[in-house]
């Protein structure tokens, strides 16, 4: 007998007590291609006789309706869900960088449910600048002339090359040839703006006179990055910034200095290694500066840059400007990110990205010692959980040198393939867990599990990892 013929109906199961509440929020249409898809695949087991998967017998109706179940959650599961950082890296690219704060967070509901005054000048009455809405307060934070934003600090290099130096010559040193994640490189970069690279000194050593060399009539701007990255150490030299400064001025030029990160704040206050600050640059004499959002300064994905009025004029004129533009969400979160800044003492209070790398070791291992015990009963059997000293990284290419002292839970399995299935099973929980492995064991620094909150939704999920972990046999 051919047991695909005992399949019950479309129509059949899709009156299903259980499937009653997934049609009252849908409708038919998801139910429907639910139910098709789980029949199809049982019937492709069927033929192929997967007696070990299915049964000799057709599945229970039972059966069948909490595979439709399963398979309308996975339908319906957003694919931007929350995860629990426990990498060690806090600003984690592929886990979306900064989280932004409450502030932000309020200011993006409040701009994506009602219009805004975006490119509108309600005191004239008439069409205005999109930038006006961060402007001023770049302006006050960081002593520049004028400011604009877009995208990403990417993007902030390219039109700032391309405004700046399309046709003619950029100046950098060989030092400062970086690539990022990505294959994101300053050359193709400066390629892809219609710039000359230029390369002047040497891969550890640059000196004034390398680039006095250099300059001549094609000469369009020089240009200093910050190796945020990496670090050379040694026998090194550089140029500072104001003197490239005075020398680019001399030949008539713009001295341009892409800061990658950027911060706001002194971070030595809140017990950090320092970071260079665009207000810095500003000072020593920059006339264009680029950093990035969404990096140290904990707010939405965005290249900013602050520098000269007249430069920046012509940044807002180019028809790159349109295409790199931020939209009303973005820039709402970067308004409410800034007045952060502006108007507290102690933006770590509020801004969850300098509240984490804040973090006290003592507070770290308390919540570690904490957890323990919780953690093993949830993997009796499972795995083997102590508790480690570890070293968080900043990430995205911040202080790539600095570590930060932290507190980690570490999961010891017996062999090798059940911890490549104790990782994927924690990857399977309702709010995944995303771990690093190091020294054959899964490693959960806690340094990113900030507040009572956080804290409590990871303990609410741990009852899940047994029966996760028996299902995936």
């Amino acid at each position: 007998m051919d047991l695909r013929r005992q399949l019950p109906g479309v129509t059949t199961l899709l009156d299903h007590p259980e499937l009653q509440p997934w049609r009252q929020r849908h409708g038919d249409r998801l139910p429907i291609r639910a139910i098709r898809e789980t029949l199809a695949h049982y019937r492709q087991r069927l033929s192929e006789g997967a007696a070990d998967d299915i049964g000799d017998d057709r599945p229970e109706e039972g059966d069948l309706v909490a595979a439709i179940r399963g398979r309308l959650e996975l339908l319906t599961r957003a694919n931007t869900r929350p995860v629990f950082n426990l990498t060690g890296t806090v600003i984690h690219t592929n886990l979306g960088r900064s989280p932004l704060s409450e502030a932000a967070i309020e200011a993006v509901v409040q701009a994506a449910r009602h219009p805004i005054a975006l490119e509108y000048d309600l005191e004239k009455g008439r069409r205005g600048d999109r930038d006006r809405l961060v402007e001023e307060l770049l302006i006050e934070l960081t002593g520049a002339e004028a400011a604009t934003v877009v995208n990403n600090n990417a993007a902030a290099v390219l039109l700032s090359l391309t405004a700046l130096g399309a046709g003619r010559e950029a100046v950098i040193s060989r030092g400062e040839m970086i690539e990022i994640g990505g294959a994101f490189r300053m050359p193709d970069v400066m390629s892809a703006a219609g710039c000359r690279l230029v390369e002047v000194g040497a891969t550890n050593r640059t000196h004034a006179r390398d680039f006095h060399q250099a300059l001549g009539d094609d000469s369009g701007l020089i240009v200093k990055v910050h190796t945020s990255n990496y670090a050379i150490t040694g026998f090194t030299s550089s140029v500072p910034e104001h003197e490239l400064a005075r020398i680019a001025h001399e030949h008539g030029i713009p001295f341009m200095i892409d800061l990658g990160s950027g911060a706001l704040t002194d971070f030595r206050a809140l017990g950090l290694p320092y970071e260079a600050q665009p207000s810095e640059a500003i000072a020593a004499g920059a006339d264009l500066v680029t950093f990035s959002g969404d990096k140290l300064l904990g707010g939405p994905q965005a290249g900013i840059v602050v520098g000269k009025r007249e430069l920046i004029a012509r940044l807002k004129q180019h028809p790159l400007k349109r295409a790199l533009r931020c939209d009303k969400l973005t820039l709402a979160a970067l308004e409410a990110t800034l007045r952060c800044y502006r108007d507290s003492d102690m933006p770590s209070r509020s801004l969850p990205t300098l509240s984490m790398l804040a973090r006290d070791v003592a507070t770290i291992g308390d919540q570690v010692s904490r957890l323990k015990p919780m953690m093993q009963a949830a993997l009796d059997g499972i795995a083997e959980v102590t508790c480690r000293d570890c070293r968080s990284q900043l990430g995205s290419g911040s202080l790539p040198v600095d570590r930060l002292d932290s507190r980690a839970l570490v999961l010891h399995c017996s062999r090798s393939r059940d911890l490549s299935r104790l990782e994927r099973v924690l990857r399977g929980l309702p709010r995944p867990v995303i771990g690093r492995v190091h020294e054959g064991a899964l490693w959960l620094d806690l340094r990113c599990l900030d507040g009572d909150e956080e804290e409590r939704r990871f303990v609410e999920q741990l009852d899940t990892l047994r029966p996760l972990w028996d299902r995936t046999a």
